[in-house]
């Protein structure tokens, strides 16, 4: 099965439209780690074409606070500004699907989602020390984390952490779309 993995759209219409034209025909499924709104000028446009798609979306910490699950303390003045402004704009039907959305680690279809640190959603990982934990306590061959907003992977196999740019499942190579 070949999976279209979104995260961190924050709301950036033209970028998700040239992700979508980009792997046009080239997956079956769609999962999202989070991160549908906040910053970018188009959170409803982007939400409806996320949901549009099927999607298997869980929430990131920006769905969280537009939704009102999670207080904005630790945001910087931007981030707020853009939690603000989006809960403004955003049609009520939108804003009441990402209140549903699911927390991660979240199992389907033989992987897991997550949207910051398999323990702890809303913290960053960006070492493959920070992710064997995770990796470690996962359920599946294949964990993706979003977050970051950095394109990369981390493979453990025998024993073995590292950083790539595939990442193996089941003994076959995943290519990580650049």
């Amino acid at each position: 099965m070949r999976i279209l993995v979104l995260s961190d759209i924050h709301a950036n219409a033209t970028a998700l439209e040239a992700t979508l034209t980009a792997a046009n025909g080239r997956w079956d499924t769609v999962v999202c780690l989070g991160d549908v709104v906040c910053y970018g000028p188009d959170p409803s446009e982007v939400t409806a074409k996320v949901r549009e798609l099927g999607a298997t979306t869980i929430r990131g910490n920006h769905d969280k606070a537009v939704a009102g699950i999670s207080p904005t303390d630790d945001f910087n003045p931007v981030a707020k500004a853009a939690v603000n402004w989006t809960q403004q704009i955003l049609e009520p039907d939108h804003l009441a699907w990402l209140k549903a959305l699911p927390p991660g680690p979240y199992e389907t279809n033989g992987t897991v989602l997550v949207h910051g640190a398999f323990q702890d959603e809303d913290e960053y990982v960006f070492t493959p020390e920070q992710a064997m934990e995770g990796l470690l306590d996962s359920s599946a061959p294949v964990t993706f984390f979003g977050h970051t907003h950095h394109q990369g992977g981390f493979s453990y196999q025998d024993s073995s952490l590292e950083i790539s740019r595939t990442a193996t499942c089941i003994g076959k190579p995943i290519k990580l779309l650049t």
